[in-house]
């Protein structure tokens, strides 16, 4: 089995972006090799988050200000509005967390826990809390995984019936079943992700993937 990380998918569009920057492809590779270790596959994802980051950033608002250079007087950008917010669909996002708060620091934080029923593969909530205000703020929700798309449409619809409007999903990995259910259900959310893989196993698992991304960040497995 091989991962496409060169030629277009069938499922890419504006809405449906990979990022197939030579150093994220490279840092995936790594992370899909089973001999590495917690730490470095921690890192490595932390470093990738980044990388995804920029590309669900693209489209905020910017606004002119003057400032002083130590020459003269200037215009130049800034964000304009409220601040982002970062939804970690807990427990594996926390690894994309971080990255991102790294990227925009000065970004609000979400959280929705699920956990992934064994036997039906649905999505359970067991927690919930985001800022009040999610209408005014661009979303960006991490879950490293879009496998069966249970888990994120069931985040999507918590956080919309919460009141966001602007969200985009960031994943290390998407697959084709995943990208179609979440398209269904919420198709005005845009997809980065950083690979779209073959499909799912008999275990709604992502092949080739890179395994259980919670239990690799975590040490759990």
């Amino acid at each position: 089995m091989s991962a496409n990380f060169k030629n277009p998918h069938p499922l890419e569009s504006d809405q449906v972006v990979v990022v197939r920057h030579p150093l994220v492809q490279h840092k995936l590779g790594l992370m899909r090799d089973k001999t590495t270790g917690t730490a470095v596959f921690r890192q490595l994802v932390n470093e990738v988050a980044m990388f995804l980051g920029y590309e669900a950033t693209r489209e905020v608002n910017l606004d002119v200000t003057r400032v002083e250079t130590p020459l003269e007087a200037v215009d130049v950008p800034r964000l304009v509005g409220k601040k982002l917010v970062f939804a970690s669909i807990l427990r594996a996002g926390e690894g994309l967390l971080q990255g991102m708060i790294d990227l925009v620091p000065v970004a609000r934080v979400a959280h929705v826990g699920l956990y992934r029923d064994p036997e039906t593969l649905n999505a359970v909530e067991y927690y919930f809390k985001a800022p009040d205000d999610l209408g005014a703020r661009k979303v960006i929700v991490l879950d490293p995984m879009l496998a069966t798309g249970n888990s994120a449409i069931a985040a999507l619809d918590r956080l919309k019936e919460a009141g966001a409007v602007d969200i985009v999903f960031v994943c290390l990995l998407a697959a084709p079943e995943g990208i179609t259910a979440l398209r269904d259900h919420h198709p005005d959310v845009k997809i980065i992700t950083a690979s779209i893989d073959e499909g799912l196993n008999d275990h709604g698992y992502i092949v080739p993937g890179l395994g259980d991304a919670g239990d690799r960040m975590f040490g759990t497995k």
